[in-house]
């Protein structure tokens, strides 16, 4: 239902093989046996932590394999932040340990959950005076990420301001941090007002900031608005996120909704996502209620797979001292079913170990296959996600369907799909695609989108076209809004690839199958042609949008005035602006000085001061830039979205006290 999977996998092996001669080895270094080594040092001090009479740390510490990468792992690992900061001290004992970024990043982590400030504080000036010579000076949006952990917001506004006073705007990251601890605080006026903030100033939310804002209703209450801000996502072309599901699917599950969250958990399978654990007790809460189809499969896959180990030591001296265990194996001599052992998974992780991986020689391949790991759909598709080198990537995925007890399914495949198409191997795209197709498995219609989107950025149209063309053997049925975005990518790509002939024909057949392009697609596409100097091209797509109804934006308006001051027309871009302030929109202050600078250079000093004149009541207030990219997010998408988020907070935020934005 949810999942298909191969039904031939052998078969698959076989008709890959030739694929994988499609790529050449490289010299190497093997360092899967120094991952492996250090990964069970990791297990052994994670155990350590955890006894309540551990036996000393000091020889584990003194390990030849013991470096920085093992103390940060294992620091991450520890059960509290007492015990990190005691294996800390303990470090202080070992002569030729020296801290690096890894480990004090680690440590300032630790530090920022348990809310210990003023430590933190202190290890951020040791960095940044010069105390670790090795260690590069703290980032402002480090600074500002851990402050925000622990939950400081006097010395979190105190690192932004420093920032912005360097950089007139900061990276959206240091928005959201902002956004989230307002949310944390509950301070919904000041939280609001910042998205406003990041409108204003030009800067365009990305999927976390609208996890937070969707959050942050939830938390309130405002179900309806959290979803339909996240409705909205889509055609703005924001990625939804796992994180958006799991708290969506949680909050309608508490509000016995049951119906809004089968429709998440469809929606959910369309975008190509697989719930997560968190997920877990939402989804047993709908068996309860009778939607056993829906979600019957989806536990399964979730439920703990029997054939991972777990390593484990008593803690009850009496019973370490029986029989022939020595507390540390992964045996089965371990009695797991005595109520004061301790257990654990094993540590794996696939970015490491797809970094020890990257050369795929035949002695690293070896050494992974000694370590009998077990091989589960969720941890090839993190490992596949992870490589770098969609090469070596690709030999692993077919290595990883020899293995004993593995299929690949959907998302592994979709995966793959993903990562050769971004680096461009548009042949083996193909390939794969036809097995997708005679194995009859269904991709989503996220893993298709992705795959004409990456082709625009390898300027490969004509594969783009060709999966486009595939789309219903892929896909299945498709509903009008998913084929209206896919059209739009393919039109992205066609620009991007200047197959401009193809982009028009492809633009007409959109438009006569009775899909309508938005204004975003429209944008884009004026954007293109602009750039391209084709001018009466865009005059045509001006006219289309006119004759369509849309309203242009401010955004669209701009693209027009720079595109005819450009090409020394700048009495027609007057007239552009004019329907801009018309229509009650205002340039941003680039986009005002071109047409002055334009007008004046062609000799229209009248129309010049005519614009001046215009502007002069407007001008302290003029954007810094449109908060709009070509072919995705809108003015009009913004302006909606602010709304919506503002509106559920309007009766409460009357009263509160309102954050000054003017020094920040």
């Amino acid at each position: 239902m949810y999942i298909r999977r191969f039904v031939r996998p052998r078969n698959l092996l076989t008709s890959l093989t030739p694929m994988v001669r499609y790529f050449a080895n490289k010299p190497h270094v093997n360092e899967v046996s120094r991952y492996l080594q250090r990964a069970k040092l990791i297990d052994t001090i994670r155990l350590a932590l955890r006894s309540n009479s551990p036996r000393s740390l000091i020889p584990l510490l003194n390990d030849p394999a013991l470096d920085s990468f093992v103390v940060a792992n294992a620091l991450r690992c520890a059960p509290s932040p007492e015990s990190a900061l005691s294996l800390i001290k303990t470090l202080q004992t070992i002569p030729h340990f020296r801290h690096t970024q890894y480990t004090l990043y680690a440590l300032a982590i630790i530090l920022s959950k348990s809310q210990q400030i003023a430590k933190l504080k202190a290890l951020i000036e040791a960095i940044n005076s010069g105390k670790f010579p090795n260690v590069a000076r703290v980032s402002f949006m480090d600074s500002m990420r851990w402050y925000a952990a622990a939950g400081d917001l006097d010395l979190v506004l105190s690192v932004w301001n420093e920032w912005r006073a360097l950089q007139k705007r900061p990276c959206i990251e240091s928005y959201n941090i902002v956004l989230g601890l307002y949310v944390r605080m509950g301070k919904n006026s000041e939280a609001t007002k910042i998205f406003s903030m990041m409108i204003d100033e030009g800067v365009v939310p990305n999927s976390r900031t609208y996890t937070v804002i969707i959050e942050h209703l939830l938390s309130s209450g405002q179900l309806d608005s959290a979803m339909r801000i996240f409705n909205a996502l889509p055609s703005m072309r924001i990625k939804r996120t796992l994180r958006q599901y799991s708290v969506l699917v949680g909050a309608f599950t508490s509000n016995e909704q049951f119906d809004v969250v089968k429709s998440l958990l469809n929606k959910m399978l369309n975008d190509g996502i697989f719930p997560g654990h968190a997920m877990q007790s939402s989804l047993q809460r709908m068996q309860e209620e009778g939607f056993l189809e829906e979600t019957d499969e989806l536990i399964k896959e979730m439920l703990p797979d029997e054939r991972i180990k777990h390593i484990g030591v008593f803690t009850d001296e009496e019973d370490q001292n029986d029989g022939d265990c020595d507390g540390r194996e992964v045996k089965s001599c371990i009695g797991y079913d005595n109520v004061n052992a301790v257990r654990l998974k094993s540590w794996l992780d696939p970015a490491a170990l797809v970094s020890a991986l990257h050369n795929w020689t035949h002695e690293e391949v070896s050494a992974l296959e000694d370590a009998n790991i077990v091989w589960t759909r969720r941890l090839v598709c993190k490992m596949i996600r992870n490589f770098k080198s969609a090469e070596t990537a690709w030999q692993f995925f077919c290595w990883a369907a020899t293995q004993r007890g593995f299929t690949h399914d959907v998302y592994t495949v979709s995966g793959m799909i993903g990562k050769l198409a971004r680096r461009g191997h548009a042949d083996l795209v193909y390939q794969l695609l036809s097995k997708v197709k005679s194995e009859q498995m269904i991709l989503s219609f996220n893993t298709i989108r992705l795959v004409i989107d990456f082709y625009g950025m390898s300027r490969n149209g004509h594969a783009a076209i060709k999966v486009f063309r595939d789309v219903k053997s892929l896909c299945g049925p498709m509903s009008k809004t998913n084929l209206f975005l896919l059209y739009s990518s393919l039109l992205c790509t066609l620009a991007k690839c200047n197959m401009n002939s193809d982009a028009l024909d492809t633009l007409d057949e959109m438009i006569l199958g009775g899909i309508l392009p938005d204004i975003r697609t429209f944008s884009g596409l004026m954007h293109h042609f602009a750039l391209q100097g084709d001018i009466k091209v865009v005059q045509r797509l001006f006219g289309m949008v006119k004759q369509s109804g849309i309203e242009p934006d401010a955004y669209m308006f701009r693209i027009l005035i720079h595109a005819f001051c450009k090409c020394g027309r700048a009495v027609l871009a007057l007239r552009f602006f004019e329907e801009m302030m018309n229509s009650s929109l205002m340039p941003d202050g680039a986009t005002k000085l071109l047409l002055v600078k334009s007008l004046w250079n062609e000799g229209k000093f009248r129309e010049a001061a005519f614009v001046e004149q215009r502007s002069v009541l407007i001008n302290a207030a003029l954007p810094l830039a449109f908060g709009c990219h070509s072919y995705s997010v809108s003015s009009t998408d913004l302006t909606r979205v602010r709304n919506i988020y503002s509106d559920s907070f309007a009766t409460n935020c009357e009263n509160s006290e309102s954050i000054d934005v003017s020094n920040l």
